[in-house]
């Protein structure tokens, strides 16, 4: 394993860099060695799942 390793900010910082990437599965790593999904949702590296993060559902437009 290679011994020397990048800078990366704290998780939860808007900072962190994908290291690699897996579209095609829907999920990313990132620095500091959390995952994140597609949907949002997040394993951080000492094994938390945090809830992917969706903002509430409009109002659909009714017709008059």
């Amino acid at each position: 394993m290679c011994s020397s390793r990048s800078s990366c900010p704290s998780s939860g910082s808007a900072a962190r860099h994908v290291v690699a990437a897996h579209p095609e599965q829907g999920w990313s790593l990132l620095c500091d060695g959390a995952v994140v999904f597609d949907d949002t949702g997040e394993l951080t590296p000492d094994g938390r799942a945090v809830a992917p993060h969706r903002p509430p559902a409009e109002q659909p437009a009714v017709a008059a």
